[in-house]
């Protein structure tokens, strides 16, 4: 009769391993009571050595311990240190834990049910058990590049030794882990370009982002960073060379390369792991099976982990695979990250367990429903929970238990989210706030106005809210407030952007409803959520490069624009094109072409990467014929923006002026900084005040930047719509505030990026300036060199260690008669404007 383990763990990588090392410590504790105790497990895995997976990493990487709020729960060690150092200690850890490991046991097929499962190898060895963890990953299943080229021998998708390649040009298409670290291992003897179609690496951990990043801002190392960039074909050429063509934000671009690397993440085995019955919730390729709370899959007795599992985290991984055998084994445990949520859920007012709120909160939002459980838990960890109390005793009472708990943690470095308490009634955000995170509403309602209006719209549970802002980097629109008894997850806009690039489901909702809002605010606000559901999933989103057309002046107009982020500058060619009207993210264009004459009167030109909603004819007539009520509003629009682009085009020089502007990159400004030579006097007080507010350090070149008709546009931040210096920035320190500042905290680790990701340059890298003579000292002793900032400073000792960090302008944010710049100059020439004062600003020229 065959042995009957009561687990089999198939696949020895880091969750099968910690899976095995914890059945191991109880088959030693038996052994203790009963010396002839044999194996109850047994790990099954197909390679001559442990966690192929891990052997197949490159050379020498850096393999990291994140998340690093989460504790390990393993019998097997694990801390950051190189691929050979923790292989190392795993095999010697087998050898101690006296795991039974067979190597060389391809498994071929699952078959039986729990109490018997029957696992078939490839040598036609059948291993019988009660239960089966699953930890096979997904190394072995590379998501492929899918373009033509594909399988020319250029293309691979791992990467064993960096060092065995010289003096190439190697492309490495990815956005994780994998990729940076294949790029950085690389660029040393190569010329490497990495490529990522989203606009930042959301999905790297910390330390990887940190190194790609300065890096890419490092002038004497070979890389080059292509953001929104996929690979379009491989060609082979006729003298054996091969070229590489990207779709990038700019256009197509070609080159010669030698090598490219995909990595690409991996796709389940699905054949193998459907043919044990094991389901999938739908027919994508990157689905992971579903599971329990416990691993466990549809096949009773069948518990998936790791990688499978839809988490390839190593610490993670490992955690579950101590989990999974305590669950097997009936004992009742806490997740490791248990101790977070509890913080996090403390002063809520329900009387559920942990892990019953987290179900509750992912059941509540059907966005989040199908997310895989670990992922749902992550996000919440890196979320802030708001509840909000009627004032009165039971507030109080809460209240000064939160003041307890920040107290509690105040020495904790970094502190752990708890709950954010709020009154009914208090604003979430206000009209005009730059805020961008994002909003689901677990409990309550939530008032929403809508602005210039007295309409509010009312959100309730597992509804979500604050996606417009999101998306778009505009500022909020209508205030928010909270109801009684609200419960909401505020979730940062970097672990949404992360979320929605690795999740369709979620990226999909979210589009949606953005689509669904803006044309209840544009065109047909009666209209219900589900009318407007269907008119939105026939909607299409486009997406243009600074520089493309959205249509032609001239051409028969079908259809109309919302624009969903990005600017749009409108032409009309009269000898030669004359600005006539600049939008902004949230406005509308290309209507008049459907509510008269259908021929387009204006060119329509994207000022920076823009993206939009267009709606065709038939749809925008059918949606104004079943909600009538927004027709007057638009007929008066149309003929307010017809009159205003008429008066523009009859004055070019004006036009002409807007035309600056937009050149110099204004139509993605917030808040810009513009000097009137007319009446500029050249005394640089405004960079003086700018240093004397600053420490000693000035934001602001007068004497660079264009200028255009008497107005000039000096180096300064102009607070972008969507940032772009604080995109990839490693420690989170560029913030925007409530009233639309961009500024950096004291976290900057000088890095770079963002003065690398700046296209206009007003971010630079600097020493703390050495303390000066006080004003009076310069004034009646004559020490220092007076007030600004001192050209060419030696920096101190202090200075030196502490290394350059970025300095930019925060529009002097804290004091309260604003920026020192504006209040400096002595004849008014300069001041501080947002693009919609633009039009003002010109036609008094």
């Amino acid at each position: 009769m065959p042995v009957l383990y009561q687990v089999a763990v198939i696949g020895s990588g880091p969750a099968g391993l910690s899976a095995a090392g914890r059945a191991a410590f109880y088959d030693r504790q038996q052994r203790e009571q009963n010396p002839q105790h044999d194996y109850s497990h047994i790990l099954l895995e197909s390679f001559d050595k442990p966690s192929k997976t891990i052997q197949r990493y490159q050379k020498g990487k850096h393999v990291m311990a994140e998340p690093g709020f989460l504790a390990l729960r393993s019998d097997f060690e694990f801390a950051a240190g190189s691929r050979e150092t923790i292989l190392g200690g795993w095999e010697k850890r087998v050898v101690e834990q006296d795991v039974n490991i067979r190597y060389g046991s391809e498994v071929v097929k699952v078959t039986g049910a729990k109490g018997d499962f029957c696992v078939v190898l490839k040598d036609g060895t059948e291993i019988h058990a009660e239960h089966v963890v699953l930890a096979i990953g997904l190394e072995g299943n590379p998501r492929k590049l899918g373009v033509p080229g594909e399988d020319y021998p250029l293309v691979q998708y791992t990467l064993d030794d960096p060092m065995a390649h010289h003096n190439e040009t190697v492309v490495v298409v990815g956005a994780g882990d994998s990729a940076i670290e294949n790029a950085l291992g690389l660029v040393k003897q190569n010329k490497v370009a990495i490529l990522n179609r989203r606009d930042e690496f959301s999905r790297a951990k910390e330390g990887n982002l940190s190194a790609i990043l300065a890096a890419n801002s490092d002038p004497s190392i070979a890389l080059t960073c292509y953001y929104s960039t996929g690979v379009k074909e491989i060609a082979k050429a006729e003298d054996g060379s091969y070229l590489i063509t990207l779709n990038t934000a700019e256009g197509e671009e070609s080159f010669p390369c030698d090598r490219v690397i995909a990595r690409l993440g991996g796709v389940p085995p699905r054949g193998f792991v459907e043919s044990i019955g094991v389901e999938f919730p739908n027919d994508k390729p990157g689905a992971i099976p579903a599971l329990t709370g416990q691993y466990e899959s549809n096949v009773p007795g069948l518990y998936i982990i790791g990688s499978l599992a839809g988490y390839p985290l190593i610490k993670q991984a490992m955690n579950q695979g101590y989990d999974v055998i305590e669950y097997i084994l009936g004992h009742d445990i806490k997740p490791a990250d248990h101790p977070l949520l509890e913080l996090q859920f403390k002063l809520l007012p329900y009387i559920k367990e942990v892990d019953d709120l987290v179900k509750l909160f992912q059941q509540r939002i059907p966005m989040f429903r199908e997310m895989n459980a670990l992922q749902f838990r992550e996000l919440v960890i890196e979320s802030d929970i708001l509840v909000s109390y009627e004032p009165g005793a039971m507030f109080d009472e809460v209240e000064a238990e939160s003041a307890k708990i920040k107290q509690q943690l105040a020495k904790q470095n970094p502190s752990p989210r708890y709950t954010k308490i709020i009154r009914a009634g208090d604003y979430i955000y206000k009209d005009g706030d730059f805020s961008n995170s994002f909003f689901t509403i677990i409990e309550g309602v939530v008032e929403v106005s809508l602005p210039n209006t007295t309409q509010t719209v009312s959100h309730g549970r597992g509804q979500f809210f604050g996606e417009a802002s999101l998306l778009s980097g505009r500022p909020r629109e209508g205030n928010a407030i909270a109801g009684k008894d609200c419960i909401l997850v505020e979730t940062p806009r970097r672990t949404m952007i992360k979320l929605m690039n690795s999740n369709d489901e979620v990226r999909e909702g979210i589009d949606l409803i953005f689509v669904v809002r803006t044309l209840q605010k544009h065109v047909a606000p009666k209209l219900s959520i589900a009318q407007l559901s269907e008119f939105a999933a026939r909607i299409q989103q486009k997406t243009f490069d600074a520089g493309s057309k959205l249509f032609v002046e001239g051409e028969q107009g079908s259809s109309l624009h919302i624009i969903r982020s990005g600017s749009v500058t409108l032409t009309r060619n009269k000898d030669k094109p004359v600005v006539v009207a600049q939008l902004h993210s949230g406005k509308m264009v290309g209507e008049m072409a459907l509510m008269g004459d259908p021929v387009r009167r204006e060119t329509a030109v994207a000022t920076v990467a823009t993206e939009t909603i267009e709606l065709d004819r038939k749809s925008f007539v059918k949606m104004v014929q079943a909600d009538t009520s927004c027709i007057e509003t638009l007929q008066d629009n149309a003929s307010e923006r017809a009159l205003n682009h008429s008066t523009m085009e009859s004055r070019p020089e004006v036009g002409s002026v807007m035309q600056f502007l937009m050149d110099e990159g204004l139509g993605e400004a917030t808040n810009c900084l513009i000097i009137d030579e007319n009446l500029c006097v050249g005394c640089d007080n405004c960079e003086t005040a700018c240093a004397e507010t600053h420490d000693g350090i000035s934001r602001l070149d007068r004497k660079s930047g264009g200028s255009y008709a008497e107005l000039h546009v000096p180096i300064s931040c102009r607070h972008c719509e969507l940032p772009h210096c604080m995109k990839d920035c490693p420690p989170n320190a560029i913030h925007r505030a409530p009233s639309g500042e961009v500024f950096i905290d004291s976290s900057c680790i000088g890095c770079g990026n963002c003065e690398s990701n700046c296209p206009y340059d007003v971010i630079k890298l600097a020493y703390d300036a050495p303390k000066k003579p006080s004003l009076w000292s310069w004034m009646l002793l004559g020490k220092g060199n007076g007030p600004g900032e001192e050209s060419g400073y030696t920096p101190d000792d202090a200075a030196k260690a502490k290394g350059k960090k970025a300095v930019k302008c925060d529009a002097c944010m804290n004091l309260p008669s604003g920026p020192a710049c504006v209040n400096a100059c002595p004849t008014g020439a300069a001041v501080r404007m947002n693009p919609d004062q633009f039009i003002e600003l010109v036609e008094v020229r």
